[in-house]
């Protein structure tokens, strides 16, 4: 198996787009990517468009060799409504867009999966799911949080299983919820791309608490899963003091001789925090 991220905070956008390449097929996961709009009170900086074109380029190239593509949910980072092409003639598996799916979310879906009849090879959803191509096995969770409740909408997680098992959590925001851990459990991957506690909104959107919910089931899926190397990413990585707010994770994996890194650092790339460092590359 092999697992190549495109588009991750790590490496400068937003986004959790990933290739994954077995002997029977190729996956997409959540071909997407975005800025924020106004981080700092400050628009997206040059250099930062310049990466979101880049990396679209890169989705774009690599859902045209892909087989199957993957949509966790409905927001922008994760798919992108404006190009439906990239899916022509794909196998296209999607969170469902009219059970457990907040209002925003359903609009969007119901639009967006219309444009797609008719240019897609098939639909299929996947929430609680499992599919198989070849010696290839896709397993999707029930729906779950995006976060720490059901404002955001709900999210599915997808677990790719070849020789050996490689699990994509979606937003969870952590997992700050059993309902999240619980399938990274059942699963017990050996690697695991995760998008972290939201540690840059502590104390408005995210709590303390929270924080220490998602700092404890991380530190036991190290403990508790055969997981080795454990990547931390997208929300997380928009903190440039993201390794300080998880220094027990860090700790605990250390112990278990777990390998803790982002998306960037997988690829064999430096991390380029380009929203993280946007007051700096406007010389503020």
């Amino acid at each position: 198996m092999n697992i190549k991220p495109l588009a991750f905070e790590s490496m400068g956008t937003r986004g959790m787009a990933t290739s994954v390449v077995t002997r029977d097929c190729i996956i997409l996961i959540d071909p997407g990517v975005n800025l924020a709009p106004r981080r700092f009170g400050m628009p997206p900086h040059p250099m930062e468009e310049e990466r979101r074109k880049d990396h679209w380029a890169k989705i774009r190239d690599y859902a045209e060799h892909s087989d199957i593509l993957i949509l966790t949910h409905y927001h922008f980072d994760h798919f992108n409504p404006e190009e439906p092409e990239i899916y022509r003639g794909k196998t296209v598996i999607v969170k469902d867009p009219k059970v457990k799916v907040n209002r925003t979310q359903r609009a969007r879906a119901a639009q967006f999966l219309k444009r797609l009849r008719g240019l897609a090879k098939e639909i299929l959803i996947a929430d609680k799911r499992e599919f198989s191509f070849g010696e290839t096995k896709l397993r999707f969770s029930q729906p779950v949080f995006h976060g720490t409740g059901p404002k955001m909408g709900y999210v599915v997680q997808v677990c790719i299983q070849e020789e050996y098992k490689f699990l994509h959590t979606s937003d969870v925001q952590g997992p700050c919820s059993q309902d999240q851990a619980s399938f990274v459990f059942q699963e017990d991957p050996r690697v695991i791309f995760c998008d972290g506690p939201v540690t840059y909104m502590l104390g408005r959107r995210y709590s303390m608490e929270n924080l220490s919910q998602a700092t404890s089931y991380l530190s036991e899926i190290v403990e508790k899963t055969q997981v080795e190397k454990l990547v931390l990413d997208h929300h997380l990585l928009r903190d440039l003091k993201w390794k300080e707010k998880l220094e027990r994770v860090f700790s605990v994996a250390k112990l278990w001789a777990v390998e803790v890194l982002t998306a960037a650092e997988y690829a064999g790339m430096q991390n380029d925090l380009l929203e993280a460092r946007r007051r700096r590359l406007y010389g503020r």
